[in-house]
């Protein structure tokens, strides 16, 4: 009879310890659950407030009134819907004049506002046409005016022209520039713009 017992006391603890294991193993399952569920969801809205889209190899065109005036190539961008901006990798924007002349705009970076078409670009920006080449850190093109500036120093060099500015501002519908605060330079005697 005692061998008996000490088998229903060892059955019953075995089945106990069971139990208690497995009620162990679905708490912690539930609970792992619950944590994942709200790192998800703190996931998903950091998502929410970062990129909606993320593509490589972006392209685009604006035109007004059914003219070209600028397109635009990146090596990749990610938009960001709450902000309406689409952040640019190594970006080249190609403006195109009334006189069917091109100006093009390098740069590491660049931001383009969807709802206005501004752009903003940083990085290595170098702006040229075919007979001069302007550098800056920093650049904005203002879509409604068709204007491109720089609050930052620029420089620009062509065969007969070495300049430095403060700040400068480029018109690309009269395709006039303006230079401000201490300007250097040095010109030679053939200048056309």
């Amino acid at each position: 009879m005692k061998k008996k017992n000490t088998k229903n006391k060892r059955l019953k603890f075995f089945l106990v310890t069971i139990m208690l294991v497995s009620l162990c193993a679905i708490s912690a399952v539930f609970i792992g659950y619950r944590l994942f569920l709200n790192k998800q969801g703190k996931f998903i809205s950091f998502l929410n407030t970062k990129a909606n889209i993320s593509i490589s190899k972006v392209y685009q065109t604006a035109t007004r009134d059914g003219i070209k005036e600028w397109s635009l190539e990146a090596k990749s961008a990610y938009y960001v819907d709450a902000t309406k901006q689409a952040n640019l990798q190594d970006v080249i924007v190609t403006f195109f004049l009334k006189d069917e002349r091109k100006v093009y705009l390098t740069a590491d970076k660049g931001i383009l506002k969807t709802d206005s078409n501004d752009i903003e670009v940083t990085g290595d920006v170098v702006v040229q046409n075919e007979t001069y080449r302007l550098r800056t850190k920093k650049l904005n093109y203002e879509y409604a005016k068709r204007i491109i500036f720089s609050k930052v120093p620029v420089e620009i060099v062509g065969d007969s022209l070495n300049l430095t500015a403060d700040s400068m501002s480029f018109d690309l519908n009269t395709n006039r520039i303006l230079f401000e605060g201490r300007i250097k330079g040095s010109f030679s005697e053939t200048i056309t713009l």
